[in-house]
């Protein structure tokens, strides 16, 4: 179980990236008030947490509606985390995030009479509940379906949803203690642990697709 949590919590670490998000929210609520700022904080991680159980707990039917194997998905859902964990060793995804908080940003500045809502875009989606985020708690629930793992699964999540929260919360004092090194260095370690669980999650969809023992 313990494992499990382990897994499940690295795998949400750099899929959500709560890492990043203290500098991104400080720069698109820039212009905003803290009372505003606290709102968004509580919303965005809100919905997010909605939209993660609700993958989680009816992704499988989803699926099944629209006639795609479960195997299958791990297929293209390791494929896809793998592609995140690519992005994140050589920095793509964080210059993407970059480019959409500056744009926020810039239009808050355009128009400081108005407290805009970015709690659902793109606080909520794409940056907390993105792809990856959606996709491995399908990959999660779709492999263990025991009460007590799915909890180590929860967990995992909820651990990354705090930190996103505190991130949040304390955005300012976090990016300067914090610095560029840093965020940097954790960024690319846990992509390399996010593509070795991307490739086991492709490996065990191609094995279970094609019923290759595992001594095979």
């Amino acid at each position: 179980m313990i494992s499990l949590l382990l897994a499940s919590f690295v795998t949400f670490f750099v899929a959500i990236d709560p890492v990043a998000m203290a500098p991104m929210f400080t720069t698109m609520t820039s212009h905003m008030t803290p009372a505003w700022r606290r709102k968004m904080a509580w919303k965005s991680v809100a919905i997010a947490t909605g939209i993660l159980l609700a993958f989680a707990f009816g992704g499988a039917w989803l699926l099944e509606q629209i006639h795609v194997s479960m195997d299958a998905f791990r297929i293209a859902g390791g494929l896809l985390l793998f592609l995140i964990a690519v992005d994140m060793l050589f920095e793509k995804r964080a210059e993407r995030r970059d480019e959409r908080a500056e744009k926020v940003a810039q239009h808050q500045a355009e128009h400081p009479e108005t407290q805009d809502d970015i709690s659902v875009f793109p606080l909520a989606i794409p940056l907390i509940a993105g792809p990856g985020a959606i996709a491995s708690i399908m990959l999660f629930f779709a492999q263990y379906e025991g009460a007590l793992e799915r909890t180590m699964v929860l967990a995992g999540v909820g651990a990354n949803l705090a930190l996103c929260l505190i991130a949040f919360l304390a955005a300012g004092p976090i990016s300067k203690v914090m610095g560029p090194t840093v965020g940097s260095m954790l960024t690319r370690v846990f992509g390399i642990l996010l593509a070795a669980l991307a490739a086991q999650f492709v490996v065990d969809g191609i094995r279970n697709a094609f019923g290759i023992a595992v001594g095979a």
